[in-house]
């Protein structure tokens, strides 16, 4: 009898309250069912019981260490002109270009300095056409990740990039195919490797902006840990910290569903128990590991229950100031949080969202009887514990709050946020992050 009652409390952890009630249905032995229903009864219905969510990733999954080495044997199946995109230092991965040059006709590189920005991805992708690159792999950070897709969608599709792009583009859609492109991520942060969307850098604008379409998501994403090993300290915490907040923000999302809450609750769960260990041995494979479960799982999870005003604010931030985006997040999370907090407790007291935020804070303290209160104390605890600059120190001042309010509430990452903020609210995100 105790058995099922776990099975039962393991399944509602895995895949909701409504599965849980669902199979409950089902169950014949009245006696235990009844305890069963307690335990499905303490949390609250979060979804409509006539829910529509759709949910979209990559088709082929590879992950543990040592997966890297598989790269250039899927690589080759998938064509004989490669197109690999790389950071600002190919040689540090110099064992699976040579792989790669055993099994490949062709290898084009392309390497990646700091945020990729449309022009150049524009001109890389022309270059790319030329020389009749017909595969691409994508191995780095989540900029390199972000450079490979763009550059897979722009060589078939050859209009001004400009004309695919969301915020300050026409966000036409593709209109070809992109090239079969693995993605093998190089830090534990953005996801990219399953996400749909490339986050460029328009100068023009000052702003990052996206380039989305679900044919962008990569074929194959390889998520090999041995690979984040040599990713420095504040590396670790800046891009970990993404991770956490893009978790969070997918948990507490208008448009979670039972799927990604799935997900975001076993993500959270291994970045809360790996994200200190990592930060302080980076050479901790099973820390390194739990970090990069967490970020696949951050990145599958906000591909289908989009972000909130974290994100919202990171576009325009990283824009004017070319700060990395993990820092900019890091630096947002836990006053975003104590905000929504309060305008959904002041504005929307039966939101479902306050629920998740209490719960957030059981995943991250380890703590059932914790509200969302101690889950904000636990992130503020964390970035002090791994020196998270404010946004002062990325040259943020006051004169910036105005227009960056005003971007942050048109961004499109900003649509799932759980309730919409004030202006004012806006301002004292950034008043409390500086």
């Amino acid at each position: 009898m105790v058995t099922l009652t776990v099975f039962m409390e393991d399944l509602h952890r895995l895949y909701g309250v409504i599965l849980a009630k669902s199979i409950l249905s089902a169950i014949s032995i009245l006696d235990d069912s009844k305890s069963i229903k307690q335990i499905a009864d303490k949390k609250v219905l979060r979804y409509s019981l006539h829910m529509n969510f759709q949910f979209s990733t990559a088709p082929k999954i590879v992950f543990g260490p040592e997966s890297a080495s598989s790269i250039p044997e899927y690589a080759a199946a998938m064509g004989k002109n490669l197109c690999l995109v790389t950071g600002k230092s190919p040689q540090r991965i110099q064992w699976i270009i040579d792989a790669l040059q055993r099994k490949i006709a062709a290898l084009h590189i392309v390497p990646i300095s700091g945020e990729p920005d449309t022009e150049l991805i524009a001109a890389h992708a022309v270059e790319a056409r030329a020389k009749g690159c017909d595969v691409v792999v994508a191995i780095g950070g989540g900029s390199v990740l972000d450079a490979g897709k763009a550059i897979a969608a722009l060589i078939p599709n050859t209009r001004d990039v400009l004309d695919y792009l969301e915020v300050v583009g026409k966000g036409m859609p593709l209109t070809e195919k992109p090239l079969p492109l693995i993605a093998a991520p190089t830090t534990s942060g953005t996801g990219s490797e399953v996400t749909a969307n490339a986050v460029l850098l328009s100068a023009e604008h000052k702003v990052k902006v996206s380039l989305r379409s679900t044919e962008m998501i990569p074929d194959m994403a390889v998520v090999d840990p041995l690979l984040t090993l040599s990713a420095p300290p504040a590396v670790t915490a800046s891009t970990g910290l993404d991770a956490l907040t893009q978790l969070m923000e997918s948990f507490v999302s208008r448009f979670a569903s039972p799927m990604t809450d799935a997900l975001c609750r076993e993500g959270l769960k291994h970045g809360a128990k790996s994200m200190l260990p990592a930060y302080k041995n980076g050479q901790n494979v099973e820390a390194r590991t739990g970090m990069a479960l967490a970020s696949l799982f951050s990145g599958i999870t906000l591909a289908n229950a989009k972000l909130g005003a974290v994100h919202g604010f990171a576009a325009p931030l990283g824009g004017e100031f070319k700060a990395p985006h993990g820092a900019v997040c890091a630096a947002l999370l836990p006053h975003v949080m104590e905000i929504n907090i309060r305008a959904l407790k002041e504005r929307d007291p039966h939101n479902p969202a306050l629920t998740a935020y209490d719960e957030t804070a059981q995943i991250l303290t380890a703590d059932s009887t914790a509200k969302a209160a101690d889950g904000i104390k636990w992130t503020k605890n964390i970035c002090r514990k791994m020196s998270i600059p404010g946004l002062g120190d990325i040259g943020v001042t006051e004169q910036d709050f105005k227009s960056l309010a005003a971007k942050a509430a048109r961004a499109s990452s900003i649509k799932g946020n759980p309730i919409e903020l004030t202006e004012a609210e806006l301002l004292e995100i950034l008043e409390m992050a500086l």
